[in-house]
């Protein structure tokens, strides 16, 4: 065998033996579909105490509020999700689509809903001023982002 064929032969078992370790190394669903990043909502800013008198006025309870934000590129479906308080004062997300890089703000008042402000009609404040913390859940109640201050935060 010349040298020249020797060469080949040998390039080309070390091409095929890298190629089956490449394959080995590659998950299953990698070689099924390719990979699609997935968008992430976080919490942004939270106004939790609402600047001026604390007197339960609209303009005051809509002062308070949290901002929720897609940092992907991709619109995410909120329908379902919620943010709540550790009291349990809870707020539904309903029939909201958040854009990509996008955000919408949850004040504790009432208001008329559009895509960057939502209103939880409450006549009462949520957030602590003291020391509290906002959790933000999908609709199959998983835990996505969670915000605190105040005393004994985490």
């Amino acid at each position: 065998m010349s040298a020249s064929r020797t060469a080949r032969h040998l390039a080309a078992a070390v091409l095929a033996s890298a190629a089956l370790l490449a394959a080995a190394a590659v998950p299953a669903s990698a070689s099924v579909r390719p990979h699609q990043p997935r968008p992430t909502v976080i919490l942004g800013q939270i106004q939790y105490d609402s600047p001026g008198r604390d007197d339960r006025s609209r303009r005051s309870l809509n002062a308070e509020w949290v901002e929720v934000t897609n940092t992907g590129r991709h619109a995410v479906n909120l329908d379902g999700w919620t943010l709540s308080d550790r009291d349990g004062h809870t707020y539904r997300f309903e029939n909201l689509r958040l854009d990509g890089r996008s955000t919408v703000r949850v004040h504790t008042g009432t208001g008329r809903d559009t895509r960057h402000d939502v209103y939880q009609d409450r006549r009462a404040y949520v957030w602590n001023n003291g020391a509290d913390q906002a959790t933000l859940r999908n609709d199959r109640d998983r835990i996505i982002d969670t915000a605190s201050w105040g005393r004994n935060h985490h």
